[in-house]
């Protein structure tokens, strides 16, 4: 892959310019994996280093990482990746992303996701696998279907990049009714501000959430 100077300006533009592929009055989600701004109603992710010899995700919750981001969604088409995260790491390969938060479900139904990667991902909603995209491999889309209740629900996807250069991180929803995917946002998913207006559940259940860790991983975990 070319590393040239100018292949390396242009990428930096691209990284900071948000998306614009969707339509008016739809949430705009900028085309980097996060900031180290924090937000409160987004997506929190862990950055960690890996080994160079891995070919699907790692055990992340046996790891320490090394930092930490923010973003309301992702939306990263495949692309070059060789600036690594500001004010974090340089690390450019070789690293993995844990990201976890929730979201608020006005409308109960099937809810389509799909996840778009480059390398390996999987995707978790209230601690139960959704969509498994993991592995070496590049630009890659699977999706997958589940039932939400109203309410809040909580959402973990786990992500890594391995050899440099090309990345790509996409998490799209298509919820009841709509006709089409669009990138998932957490501003479009949260409870209404007073919590007088809430159809579903209770302020409560802001800390009363499932357990992120997922199900079959959990099991173990509690095993003597």
């Amino acid at each position: 892959m070319s590393r040239s100077s100018f292949a390396a300006t242009v990428l930096a533009l691209s990284l900071s310019l948000p998306i614009c592929s969707q339509t008016s009055g739809e949430d705009v989600v900028e085309a980097r994996f996060g900031t180290t701004v924090v937000l409160s109603t987004g997506l929190q992710g862990r950055i960690f280093y890996i080994s160079r010899y891995s070919k699907k995700l790692p055990n992340l919750d046996k790891k320490k990482p090394v930092g930490t981001i923010y973003t309301p969604g992702l939306n990263i088409p495949p692309r070059q990746f060789t600036e690594g995260f500001p004010g974090i790491t340089n690390r450019n390969e070789w690293f993995a992303l844990d990201y976890t938060g929730r979201f608020w479900i006005d409308k109960p139904g099937k809810y389509h996701f799909a996840i778009e990667s480059d390398d390996g991902s999987k995707l978790y909603i209230d601690g139960k696998e959704v969509i498994d995209n993991d592995g070496l491999h590049p630009p890659q889309r699977k999706q997958a279907e589940i039932d939400l209740a109203g309410g809040i629900h909580s959402l973990r996807l786990s992500y890594f990049q391995g050899p440099r250069f090309e990345i790509a991180l996409i998490l799209s929803v298509e919820a009841p009714g709509d006709t089409r995917y669009r990138i998932f946002s957490t501003n479009e998913f949260k409870p209404p501000s007073d919590p007088a207006d809430w159809k579903f559940g209770k302020p409560d259940d802001l800390t009363n959430l499932p357990d992120l860790t997922p199900a079959r991983k959990r099991k173990r975990l509690q095993q003597p």
